[in-house]
């Protein structure tokens, strides 16, 4: 599955390289196009957001209301669940399609020559026992050390990996000496956490707008208050585990990421609006 993506992924990629002739500039306008097709997605994510939203004063009322008879609570819940068209694994699904985009952009960037060049696997062999025999080391990123060695010999194996004066194919972890290989990552994780910000200043935002509409406030649960701060801790801890791995992979993921962050925030902001006006003609 994740080949097959990744696969499909590398021939627009490459077909976008071959115009722009630039990796840099080929992953930038990749992520922005791959981030269009996916908009119905995260069009259902944040209406999903915004579903739970809605349904956690419901479920808190329904937990307080029936604290002290569990079964009568649980049939409460799924009565509401169904009457609200609501299942609160939905989710789940949204996380794991994106756990697999990230995994087969891994992937790509990792293994160009395969993906997205579609060099035959014999050649790339051939390649890597040569560097191995010359350096007495199987190199880590097998296709990446092909690039850099043989780019001079080999134009089918020749990417353009300059893009503003740093090289994509540049591996943090490997190149520790290099202040340069950081600059990527380290806007990925600023752009992550200003990001994280902009989510929490919004639904702030939403919920302050909800205590002025509503004349009690929402009980709160020892419960809720758990899932509040593990919610806070897995929007500190999503952006150290990915540039974790931006560090151990070629610069190519990391820009690729931090362009997905800039779109990202832009697109929240204009699909928030959206359905805040939306949400105002309805009830208007």
């Amino acid at each position: 599955m994740l080949k097959f993506l990744a696969n499909l992924l590398g021939y627009l990629l490459n077909s976008i390289y071959g115009i722009v002739n630039n990796y840099g500039i080929a992953i930038i306008i990749f992520t922005i196009i791959f981030k269009i097709v996916m908009l119905p997605i995260s069009v259902k994510q944040q209406k999903s957001m915004k579903k739970n939203s809605d349904m956690q004063k419901k479920v808190l009322e329904i937990q307080a209301k029936y604290d002290n008879d569990q079964v009568r609570q649980s049939q409460e819940l799924m009565d509401l669940y169904k009457k609200e068209h609501y299942n609160p694994f939905n989710g789940c699904l949204t996380s794991i399609v994106q756990m697999i985009i990230v995994l087969s952009m891994f992937y790509l960037v990792s293994q160009p020559l395969t993906y997205m060049k579609h060099i035959e696997p014999e050649k790339i062999d051939s390649y890597v026992s040569q560097i191995t025999e010359e350096t007495g080391t199987a190199p880590r990123y097998r296709e990446i050390a092909v690039i850099k060695a043989m780019s001079e010999k080999d134009e089918n194996v020749r990417i353009n990996m300059d893009f503003l004066g740093l090289d994509l194919s540049d591996i943090p972890s490997e190149n520790y000496t290099n202040w340069k290989v950081y600059i990527i990552p380290v806007l990925y994780v600023f752009t992550s956490f200003i990001s994280t910000k902009l989510i929490s200043l919004i639904n702030k935002d939403e919920k302050k707008k909800e205590n002025k509409e509503e004349k009690e406030d929402v009980p709160q649960t020892n419960e809720t208050e758990a899932m509040a701060e593990m919610n806070k801790q897995m929007q500190l801890m999503v952006p150290i585990m990915s540039v974790s791995i931006a560090l151990i992979a070629p610069l190519g993921l990391a820009l690729y990421w931090l362009v997905g962050n800039l779109f990202a925030m832009g697109e929240r902001l204009i699909l928030n609006k959206f359905f805040r006006k939306e949400e105002e003609e309805n009830n208007g």
